[in-house]
């Protein structure tokens, strides 16, 4: 029996040395930061950010590598799949919970299939339009709306984005008849929003505000409680006519489960080193993202709220997959 116990210490102790090994010389090769969304939209564009604040801090090569689909479960599936040993990581948007309740099954577990790294920020959304929609007010578009039942259409990311609840919660909220038309990302519904084939749309700030600021879309109101720093001139839709309407955006970084905790150490204080640098909050924060930097147990505890949040609001607004 003290042979075994021996034994036993003795491999606990060595697979303790190697992760310490491991975490003292990482990175030896390229990071692949994986973005489950096209580019254009704030998943890459922040998980961009990031990748160059690292790689200068690494001297080694932090990759975005787009793999957009199925609402962002394409490119998940392949990070929880993938070895835990820090050279693939995940940008997630609030998809990564929201799944779990659109969809009869996932190819892995939201939770316990991936190590959380840090909440890395949020942001509201802007409610725009088409330019030439007859609205300069989120009551005037209701008022229009509800003359024209069914006769508008809305875009988005994809099915259980953040853009989708909230346009959803939006409809619930003002009994209005909206065409959900989805897409496999921001920039090509927002393209469609300035081209006429889309009435409207709840992006998140940072892939908007460059069109609003040159007139090929119009923003009507900010979807977050208080009115947005980078454009304070916007109202809240509170404001605008939906009382207590709030709805908002956040994404977090993750890693495959199983992680040594001496590279989550490692990894998640570099993330969060990153988005306190004054330059990088500056740049962010004109794009309407407010960076947090939580650390992995502060964001475990996150996911599993807003997993459950959310499972209650699905079931309350009656989302239906397309």
């Amino acid at each position: 029996m003290k042979k075994w116990v021996c034994v036993t210490v003795l491999v606990v102790d060595a697979a303790i040395s190697a992760a310490a090994a491991a975490a003292e010389t990482y990175p030896a090769k390229t990071v692949r930061f994986i973005a489950p969304f096209p580019p254009g939209g704030t998943v890459e564009i922040l998980a961009r950010a990031l990748g160059q604040k690292m790689t200068e801090s690494w001297g080694r090569p932090v990759i975005v590598d787009n793999r957009p689909g199925a609402s962002g479960i394409i490119g998940s599936q392949i990070a929880a799949k993938s070895p835990p040993d820090g050279y693939t990581l995940l940008m997630v948007p609030v998809t990564h919970v929201t799944n779990a309740s659109l969809y009869k099954s996932l190819p892995y577990d939201p939770i316990n299939d991936f190590t959380p790294l840090s909440l890395v920020g949020s942001q509201p959304l802007m409610l725009v339009v088409n330019p030439s929609l007859p609205v300069k007010s989120v009551k005037e578009l209701i008022a229009f709306a509800r003359s024209k039942p069914g006769q508008l259409n809305y875009g988005t990311s994809g099915n259980g984005t953040s853009q989708h609840l909230a346009t959803e919660l939006f409809k619930s909220m003002t009994s209005l008849d909206l065409v959900h038309v989805p897409y496999k990302g921001s920039a090509a519904a927002l393209t469609d929003v300035i081209t006429g084939q889309l009435s409207l749309m709840f992006p998140q700030m940072a892939t908007a505000i460059g069109h609003v600021k040159s007139r090929r879309l119009k923003a009507l109101a900010v979807t977050s409680a208080k009115r947005s720093p980078a454009m304070p001139q916007l109202p809240t839709v509170s404001e605008g006519g939906v009382p207590g309407y709030e709805s908002t955006a956040w994404f977090c970084a993750l890693a495959p489960a199983g992680m040594p905790q001496e590279l989550v150490t490692k990894i998640s204080g570099e993330i969060i080193k990153s988005v306190n640098t004054s330059d990088l909050r500056e740049r962010m924060a004109t794009q309407g993202v407010d960076l947090i930097g939580a650390p992995p147990a502060e964001t475990a505890v996150f996911l599993k709220s807003e997993l459950a949040k959310y499972a209650k609001l699905i079931k309350q607004i009656g989302i239906q997959l397309d």
